[in-house]
């Protein structure tokens, strides 16, 4: 009921409760007028609005009244009714009862008439035909819309095919929130819907839920999502590397100048799931007896111009991605696996180094070469410990290997290198089950490390000499701890732990620099192009320098190795937080158990978090520590939370 007026805004009087209400002028409609005599009332329920909310609810409109008016309007009548005039034809009656009860009815959700401020009209057929389809349409949405939220509620596997469209929205948002991109906040209807379904409004807890209704696999990784190693090599990279393959055995420009090395007694040792070997060693003897070392390696670049569509994706990637389920390849597999690696029995391109050393270990004289080499057998790091260590007559040629790169090392040790060689332990997805596999330092895998840090020494010292552009790997010089404190710790991990601590960060730059860690005066990764662009660089610079080419300066290849940081770095984080997230599963599956451990450094004392290295397991891993803990201190660590979903993991050490 109106109170009063002022311009344009109306005071207002609300049902039975007569609460007072101010609203603009333009939104109130004039249902009926008081009596000119009378005063006004002070609410609903007294004269001239003396009825109640039962007398107006019996006073609503018959469906059938409804029909007959509508059809009677739409048919015959041309002019917009009045609200009296509506109420009388339908109701039978204008008084003020029935027009306030015919108005709520119009104010409704019903589809027959229109209420415009200048009357009532029918509206025509084919609106109301429409309408009526719209408002099934509607409830249709909203049964589904129920049936999906009631779905999340059970979570029990769904056919995502079966959602609607609104459904599949909501299906894929929840997909992106699992995956850590919240920035779309979830519909409140949603978040109800989550919350009767036991899920946390979060990535953690939707992932719990997308598992259950098996929309999300428990080991999805969200850091690899959409990235170029989970979207892999597109059909027309593939037509190509076909295209490649078939060119491999071919003759191809440079070929002719490649020396023949196929006569020697090569040998490539991998893991035993390596299928892209890309290094090999060999050794060979002069007229006067002294041992001549040869390192092979692998070359993409024979197939792969710099530029070309392969190389391009190459460099994108910048290195192949280690995860526990296997390796995500650089360059295509039909390619890395075959026509690149240093296959046994066959004819293989490579890059050739050959080293002579002195009775100390220091280089005496070296070379590189483009050549042909055709390894004579593949051998796993087993089988190859297996024959250094009993050395057959017959075999003679790994124990002299081993032999002539254990004197590098000892030069190297001499030099200052630092050799923290240690059991690494590492958990491998073995079809979902996590499985742990401890590599061990064995004395052919320090053989191959060594040959390739030398393989490094000798191209870093050629690019010194030539004053070619090159991405070296350098060191800053650390300030060890003093010599009487590491002996006072035990050997291995916990003195390893008081070195590593040190140590800076390695830097790649165009100029040779020393690197600390290595004893070197300097250093480039060069043994690895088919899983690290930067190597394939190096061989790119090596070539141009020795065919008369024109390599890049070291401001092109500065940007070249920028461009290779990124996404080395988001290889690197992918494969730590793919290895974190088989840690918790394997931990998951090992409840209750417990392991010796001792204590290597505090992380952050404030909050007791120290450095545990776990003998059985061969891994350093954070937990809560007791106070005052010192280097060595034996504890023993348990599992106090672990849910992988939800990328947690709370190990915690005591006494």
């Amino acid at each position: 009921m109106v109170q009063a007026i002022h311009g344009s805004k109306v005071q207002v009087l609300v049902g039975w409760s007569a609460r007072t209400s101010v609203l603009p002028r333009r939104d109130v409609q004039r249902i009926s007028s008081l009596p000119v005599a009378e005063a006004p009332p002070a609410r609903l329920g007294v004269s001239p609005w003396n009825f109640s909310e039962t007398d107006l609810s019996a006073a609503l409109p018959r469906q059938r009244d409804i029909g007959a008016a509508w059809w009677l309007l739409a048919e015959q009548h041309e002019d917009d009714l009045s609200l009296a005039d509506w109420c009388e034809l339908v109701l039978g009656d204008r008084e003020p009862l029935h027009l306030a009860a015919g108005w709520l009815w119009l104010q409704g959700p019903q589809l027959w008439f229109r209420l415009r401020q200048q009357g009532i009209s029918a509206r025509p057929g084919d609106d109301l035909r429409r309408l009526r389809q719209q408002r099934r349409q509607g409830w249709l949405q909203q049964r589904q819309q129920q049936h999906w939220h009631g779905l999340l509620g059970q979570r029990q596997p769904i056919d995502a095919e079966a959602l609607g469209p609104r459904q599949r929205e909501e299906l894929e948002l929840l997909r992106r929130w699992a995956g850590e991109e919240t920035d779309t906040p979830l519909p409140a209807e949603l978040r109800r819907a989550l919350a009767s379904a036991h899920c946390t409004a979060d990535s953690g807890g939707i992932r719990h839920l997308l598992v259950d209704l098996g929309q999300w696999s428990r080991h999805h990784l969200p850091s690899l999502s959409r990235t170029c190693w989970e979207l892999g090599f597109s059909a027309d990279l593939e037509n190509e590397a076909e295209r490649l393959a078939a060119l491999a055995e071919g003759e191809l420009p440079g070929d002719e100048t490649r020396v023949d090395l196929c006569s020697q007694q090569g040998v490539t040792i991998d893991d035993d799931d390596t299928l892209d070997v890309d290094d090999g060693l060999a050794l060979e003897r002069g007229a006067d007896g002294r041992p001549r070392l040869w390192i092979h390696v692998a070359d993409p670049g024979r197939l792969v111009p710099p530029g070309s569509p392969l190389d391009l994706e190459a460099r994108r990637r910048g290195t192949s991605l280690y995860l526990a389920r296997g390796t995500l390849p650089m360059f295509p597999p039909l390619l890395s696996h075959g026509p690149f690696s240093l296959r046994a029995g066959r004819r293989c391109p490579a890059w050739s180094l050959w080293v002579e050393l002195d009775e100390d270990g220091a280089v005496a004289a070296s070379g590189i070469c483009r050549s042909w080499i055709k390894p004579r057998y593949r051998l796993s790091y087993a089988d190859a410990d297996e024959l250094i260590e009993l050395a057959p007559p017959q075999e003679r040629q790994l124990s002299e290997l081993h032999a002539l790169l254990g004197r590098r090392r000892r030069w190297r040790v001499a030099q200052g290198a630092l050799l923290l060689d240690q059991p690494e332990g590492r958990i491998r997805d073995q079809d979902g089950a996590p499985q742990l596999e401890i590599t061990e330092p064995g004395p052919s895998r320090q053989m191959v490390a060594e040959a390739m840090i030398l393989a490094g020494a000798v191209v870093a010292e050629h690019g010194r000499e030539h004053d070619l552009a090159l991405p070296y790997r350098s060191q800053p010089p650390a300030e060890l701890p003093p010599t009487h404190e590491l002996e006072a710790l035990p050997p291995g991990p916990v003195r390893h732990a008081a070195i590593k601590r040190c140590l800076s960060r390695g830097h790649t730059g165009s100029r040779p620099a020393p690197h600390f860690s290595l004893g070197l005066a300097a250093y480039v990764q060069a043994t690895s192009p088919i899983r690290r662009y930067g190597d394939l660089l190096v061989q790119r610079q090596l070539e141009a320098q020795l065919q008369g080419g024109m390599p890049l300066d070291a401001d092109a290849l500065l940007g070249v190795i920028g461009e290779l940081e990124g996404p080395t770095r988001q290889a690197m984080q992918i494969s730590r937080e793919d290895q974190r997230h088989w840690q918790q599963v394997w931990f998951e599956a090992h409840p209750g158990q417990q392991w010796r451990c001792c204590f290597l450094r505090w992380l952050r004392p404030q909050d007791r978090l120290g450095l545990v290295h776990v003998e059985d397991l061969a891994m350093d891993l954070p937990a809560l520590c007791p106070e005052h803990c010192e280097p060595a201190t034996s504890l023993l660590l348990r599992v106090q939370q672990v849910d992988p979903l939800r990328d947690q993991l709370r190990l915690v050490a005591g006494g």
